[in-house]
């Protein structure tokens, strides 16, 4: 990697195709990389991010608040939250006031999980990026949105 034409085998007609293929392209390559991390853990980077959200939360949350949270909008997320509570990783409550309404909070388990994946991960993905670069990109990428 390193040459999005060279990689691809490919021309782009002006840089913005480039940048936004290559944008497409850089995302589909982390995500790959961050399934295969997470697959010896039993759960998915989605999995991952629900977890995160609960543990920063501190107190349970409503599942429509996990998902407004969420890094990656999906319309999955119950079905995300049903494995990870078959796995015992997260817990459900009904609220006392509303039945339509239903609590999501963290396990030991679930705590114990993230302390294990924090060990071994590595966010290298942009370790070749100096600190004022990857502030410039991330800067960049809030200018598209």
């Amino acid at each position: 990697m390193g040459d999005l034409s060279k990689d691809i085998n490919s021309t782009f007609p002006n840089n913005k195709v480039k940048a936004l293929l290559n944008i497409i392209y850089t995302a589909n390559w982390i995500s790959s990389q961050q399934n295969a991390f997470f697959k010896p853990f039993g759960i998915s980077p989605q999995q991952y991010n629900i977890l995160r959200i609960l543990r920063g939360a501190n107190k349970p949350l409503k599942v429509q608040t996990i998902k407004e949270r969420m890094l990656e909008r999906s319309p999955n997320a119950t079905r995300l939250m049903d494995k990870l509570c078959d796995k015992n990783l997260i817990g459900r409550s009904p609220s006392p006031n509303d039945r339509r309404v239903v609590y999501i909070e963290i396990t030991k388990k679930g705590l114990n999980l993230l302390d294990d994946i924090s060990l071994e991960m590595k966010e290298d993905y942009i370790d070749n990026l100096t600190e004022e670069e990857a502030g410039l990109l991330s800067d960049l990428l809030d200018r598209i949105r």
